[in-house]
């Protein structure tokens, strides 16, 4: 739908204009039909690409903190870094000479405006450089393939594509550009590249990336793994996790010495970020909690860190749903939040089975706990700390 042509017009005061006017319509619901039919009457063949706009204007306000004068295609909105990540990787880079060379629609350079020392923008869709043009105004930006170094003595971020026709691309050598092919073209220079966070570290180690891996959480959901070359992080260090709401980082480069135990007091199921980058016992260790199990997520404590959320431990139980329908019955649960690891269990099914009538609001942590034979399903009534 979005070509240059249609780019320009809504860069221009005609397209501000007419955004304006269409974004006072609800485009939503019942009023769905009649709105574009409206607007289709009052600006034709335009109407396909205002209404989007407008939409996808809205969509963004879950990633940036005021995309209302933004250009986005739907792909391009979908792989856009959100505005805290963005901010975080932009701080790592004060200083720094950049080329950002899948620059896309520019979200990624109007973070790092004010943080590098010097910055450049390329990309190879000459629709999302003409939004960029837009969302970045005053930067300066090219259009040449990432796979084809166009700077010199810059740190280079990538972004490769991960969607093709709306659908995720999981094998990083089928991204756009493969990565296995940026590693070689890149190899020895100051390197950055955006990752989803699912990503096979494994992989990565085959393909010869030997930098750091960051896995980024917000709000407690991880939202990537980006690659650092060695000449951008501490020596030594190979994975780091980011948790952006409590501005708390830890890495590999920390003591993991952290002992398994019973539960005490407290159960903290760490951030995502901390369970994808494989740091639980650092976690641990920093926090002064302990592994409930070797290969289980769930720590524990006898004091809660200050800013974690955890779970006090009310009643330990074999897991099975009789026993734990009676127990939940007899605090009078009416509210019950469930965290399961290591056992085939849908939390919201189960809840559905417990039949909850009361009006306490409890969480149960359910857990696989031991090896082998001696393994056991356990289950652990808790109060939320918040």
């Amino acid at each position: 739908m979005f070509d240059t042509e249609a780019v320009a017009y809504l860069r221009s005061e005609a397209g501000a204009q007419a955004l304006g006017e269409v974004s006072g319509r609800r485009l939503a619901g019942a009023s769905l039909v009649s709105d574009i039919a409206a607007v289709r009457t009052q600006f034709g063949d335009r109407a396909g690409i205002l209404v989007e706009t407008v939409q996808l204007r809205r969509r963004a306000a879950a990633k940036f903190d005021d995309p209302g004068q933004w250009l986005f295609t739907d792909e391009a909105l979908q792989q856009a870094t959100a505005a805290p990540v963005a901010a975080h990787r932009a701080r790592r880079l004060t200083g720094a000479r950049v080329h950002d060379a899948t620059c896309s629609i520019g979200s990624e350079l109007v973070a790092l405006r004010d943080r590098a020392a010097q910055l450049v923008g390329s990309d190879l869709d000459p629709v999302r450089l003409a939004m960029a043009a837009h969302n970045a105004g005053g930067i300066d930006l090219c259009r040449a393939d990432a796979l084809a170094p166009v700077t010199r003595d810059t740190v280079v971020i990538i972004d490769p594509a991960r969607r093709s026709g709306g659908r995720r691309r999981f094998d990083p050598r089928a991204y756009t550009p493969a990565l296995d092919a940026v590693l070689d073209v890149y190899r020895g220079r100051d390197l950055v590249v955006k990752c989803a966070p699912g990503i096979d570290f494994d992989a990565l180690a085959e393909m010869g990336f030997g930098g750091e891996i960051e896995v980024t959480s917000v709000g407690g959901s991880v939202r990537e793994a980006c690659l650092w070359s060695p000449g951008l992080t501490e020596p030594g260090v190979r994975r780091r996790a980011s948790l952006l709401e409590t501005g708390e980082e830890i890495s590999d480069g920390e003591p993991d010495d952290c002992p398994v135990a019973p539960a005490g007091r407290w159960i903290v199921d760490p951030d995502g970020a901390v369970v994808r980058a494989g740091l639980v016992r650092h976690y641990a260790a920093r926090h002064g909690l302990w592994q409930l199990d070797p290969d289980i997520a769930y720590l524990s404590g006898d004091e809660l860190p200050a800013g974690v959320r955890g779970f006090e431990v009310l009643e330990q139980l074999h897991f099975q749903e009789r026993r734990l329908r009676a127990a939940l019955a007899a605090r009078s649960v009416g509210a019950l939040e469930i965290l399961v690891r290591g056992l085939d269990v849908d939390p919201d099914a189960l809840r559905a089975r417990m039949r909850l009538r009361g009006t306490e609001h409890l969480a149960v942590v359910i857990a696989r706990l031991g090896s082998g034979a001696a393994s056991r399903a356990t289950a652990f009534i808790c109060r939320p700390s918040r």
